[in-house]
């Protein structure tokens, strides 16, 4: 800690003058999460690497949380923004870029139709509100410790196998148990058993737990999560916004998965804020009958600025010259590369660790057995553990991300950055032998 404020005292500066004016310091409260007495202020970013405002140059293994997972500043984004700003940011009015977007959303995901958001989270709550209206049942079903950005009915957890409000739900509106219902992720008897109550508009989930660390699905349940959705008429819909990185059309593509609803926010506008939400022919169909056009300004769905021009000139260039196949070929390996290098660590020191892949994700657990579902995952955190190798890596300018141990690779990121990890790593856990 006290190395870090000897090398960041200009974000030191900052942080104070900060505090003035912004509660804790900072834009967005959960900024203080950041492993050291305040957090680094950004001044500039180029693909894998962002500098501070004290001149340190970072190797970025946090990308924005996927925000940036196709790097800071995409020269093809970079560039359709600037063109589209020249011409106007929103009108309130499509343009051709919607009709692009909507056909490649369609052609990588599988799903026919799409609708903007702004967010992840308002493509949540927007496939939500429909789910209930098409389904006529009040309740959704979403699995313990799962994030799906700020939806109000998804705060909600397992205490003791008894559901309520996750600790740190900040001023709900109604206890979310009046909306919602909650099982552990790959728990089929227990997801049975809460959708044979028949009340379940929907079921909202990641393809692969990815917020509160990497859970992959045991063999077949994304095959009976689908049966037992449609057993019971409840909608299926699966949020991409992390697992895109699993592939161009996400895991859902790479596994052949059939949701009635994909939601999609961060990554693919390249940092320009936005999100999507896309649902079968059917549902398309039942939406156009049964919202009539006076009312469908006032139905809790949309936003002024959703579906804005700067936002599609962002999507548009992303994924036509950046989220692309040669971004995995490239990605993956070199995920798979940190993976080994940390898994070489763990095997030499003999720790009680492992370390998991997904994609050109990857994310190391102090924990002997990676955990099948949220509560276990909750249960195997090491607070301090966390926060010691985290800022182990911060004093040696790389960034991991801030909520788990998390690394997200970017598209110029390097086979000579991932080594230095491995040091890096390696350094770290010497020094706690050392220590001892």
């Amino acid at each position: 800690m006290e190395r870090f404020r000897q090398e960041h005292p200009r974000s030191g500066q900052l942080y104070e003058e900060a505090r003035s004016h912004l509660p804790g310091g900072v834009p967005m409260h959960w900024m203080v999460r950041w492993a050291g007495p305040y957090p680094i202020f950004a001044e500039s970013g180029q693909g894998a690497h962002f500098t501070c405002v004290d001149g340190h140059r970072y190797l970025d293994l946090c990308l924005g949380d996927t925000g940036a997972m196709t790097g800071h500043a995409p020269p093809a984004t970079v560039e359709a923004v600037i063109e589209q700003a020249r011409r106007g940011f929103t009108f309130m009015l499509p343009n051709e870029n919607a009709i692009w977007v909507a056909r490649e959303l369609s052609r990588r995901f599988g799903l026919p139709y799409w609708q903007l958001a702004l967010t992840a989270t308002d493509a949540n709550r927007f496939a939500i509100r429909l789910a209930r209206h098409l389904t006529g049942k009040p309740k959704i079903l979403v699995f313990n410790y799962c994030y799906h950005g700020s939806v109000d009915e998804t705060f909600i957890s397992l205490h003791q196998g008894h559901p309520g409000p996750r600790p740190g739900n900040i001023g709900p509106g109604v206890n979310p148990t009046e909306t919602t219902r909650v099982v552990e992720w790959n728990d089929l008897g227990a997801l049975e058993t809460e959708l044979a109550h028949g009340d379940v508009s929907c079921v909202l989930a990641e393809p692969v737990m990815t917020n509160v660390g990497i859970i992959h699905p045991d063999p077949g349940y994304h095959e009976a999560l689908r049966r037992l959705t449609r057993q019971h008429g409840s909608l299926l819909i699966l949020d991409e916004t992390h697992t895109i990185c699993a592939g161009p059309g996400g895991y859902t593509r790479e596994h052949g998965l059939q949701p009635d609803m994909l939601t999609i926010g961060k990554p693919i506008g390249g940092g320009v804020p936005v999100g999507v939400y896309g649902m079968s022919l059917e549902l398309a169909e039942r939406m156009q009958e049964r919202i009539h056009v006076d009312e469908c300004d006032t139905g809790g769905i949309g936003g002024t600025l959703a579906g804005n021009a700067l936002s599609l000139a962002a999507v548009r260039a992303t994924l036509e010259h950046v989220l692309t196949e040669d971004l995995y070929q490239r990605t993956v390996p070199l995920a798979a590369r940190f993976t080994n290098g940390v898994q070489s660590v763990i095997q030499e020191f003999s720790l009680p660790w492992i370390v998991k892949e997904l994609g050109c994700r990857a994310e190391y657990w102090f924990h002997p057995k990676g955990p099948r579902n949220g509560g276990e995952a909750v249960a195997a955190v090491d607070s301090q553990l966390d926060r010691y190798m985290h800022l182990c890596a911060l004093n040696r300018r790389i960034l991991m991300t801030p909520f788990h141990n998390m690394a997200l690779i970017a598209p110029d990121t390097t086979e000579a950055d991932i080594d230095r990890h491995t040091s890096v790593f390696r350094e770290s856990v010497a020094q706690l032998f050392q220590a001892r």
